[in-house]
């Protein structure tokens, strides 16, 4: 086996550039107690314990695979290796030029690694999955002295019921020593992670209606899905965060109803049920009685939810 990568700096204390990642910093000095010069020991799974990683994630491989291909087209030609993660930081598969494979090997961007914060630092896939959310760890931001010759660009990828499922992951040992491409990377890789959820869930509700409820939020894309009754029976990460919904909480409301008992407080269901209608009158390009039907309620209805929730929008809805 190669050997592995030397340490490419000594700095100790976080540096400048490591803005945003401050508390990623705090946890590998104060609660895991991880030594930044001690030699790299990655962990990586054998095939029996990979295989058993794969199995357990389900349908996610398979959801990610166009996403994947997709990010591999546009990032292999930067020198980036595409990496999907599951939720315990294990590498599930991996797309990689020819050109950089003995190197993806050797840093461990290869299926079966492990990439736990609390084992291996701040990282981008660990840390995106301790703070749930896109990260980018670039050279000397990372923990480890002997990381540091690595650009990791991370967001976490959503499961059909809101869970953090795995870790899309853009990674290169290689990078520009400015780090000037890790905006426009970054959102590429949140727009996959948006793609894989967005798979996982109209598989899951295939036959349902579903509504889009506006922007995405992080890598999640406000989503419900409606049964023939316009009851909603799923929501993805974002739409769970607009109504108060825990992740994996039962659905079974109507999303328009004068007092929806399954909603969670400190959830913003007025901005919910305001881009709720705002959707369902789009897609009937402006008629309150198909926009009604859609949403399961009556026009009447519908005209007294748009007076209430934005009075000044009632003509743009």
């Amino acid at each position: 086996m190669p050997p592995f990568p030397r340490p490419v700096s000594h700095e100790t204390s976080p540096p400048q550039v490591a803005l945003g990642l401050e508390a990623s910093w705090r946890r590998c000095g104060h609660d895991y107690a991880l030594d930044p010069v001690a030699p790299w020991m990655p962990q990586v799974l054998c095939d029996a314990e990979l295989r058993q990683c794969c199995q357990r994630a389900g349908a996610l491989p398979r959801h990610a695979e166009a996403a994947m291909a997709q990010l591999h087209a546009m990032l292999a030609t930067l020198g980036y290796a595409t990496l999907l993660a599951d939720a315990q930081g294990v590498v599930l598969a991996h797309r990689v030029d020819p050109a950089i494979r003995r190197g993806s090997r050797r840093w461990c961007l290869w299926p079966g690694a492990v990439w736990d914060e609390m084992r291996e630092g701040t990282n981008g896939i660990g840390t995106c999955l301790a703070e749930g959310r896109p990260v980018s760890v670039h050279a000397v931001q990372h923990w480890r002295v002997a990381l540091r010759g690595l650009a990791c660009v991370a967001a976490p990828v959503h499961d059909a019921l809101g869970r953090v499922a795995g870790v899309i992951n853009a990674s290169s040992f290689h990078p520009t020593q400015d780090g000037r491409e890790t905006a426009l990377i970054g959102a590429i890789v949140t727009q996959a992670a948006r793609q894989i959820e967005r798979a996982c869930f109209m598989d899951r509700y295939r036959g349902h209606a579903v509504m889009l409820l506006g922007e995405g939020r992080d890598g999640s894309v406000p989503m419900i899905a409606l049964d023939a009754d316009r009851v909603v029976v799923g929501a993805t990460h974002a739409a769970r965060v607009h109504m108060g919904v825990a992740p994996a909480q039962d659905l079974n409301f109507c999303l328009l109803a004068d007092a929806p008992t399954a909603t969670a407080e400190g959830g913003d269901l007025r901005h919910a049920q305001k881009m709720a209608i705002r959707s369902a009158m789009a897609n009937a390009r402006g008629k309150v009685a198909v926009a009604a039907r859609m949403l399961g309620i009556s026009r009447s209805t519908l005209h007294r939810k748009m007076r209430m929730l934005a009075p000044s929008d009632t003509q743009a809805c």
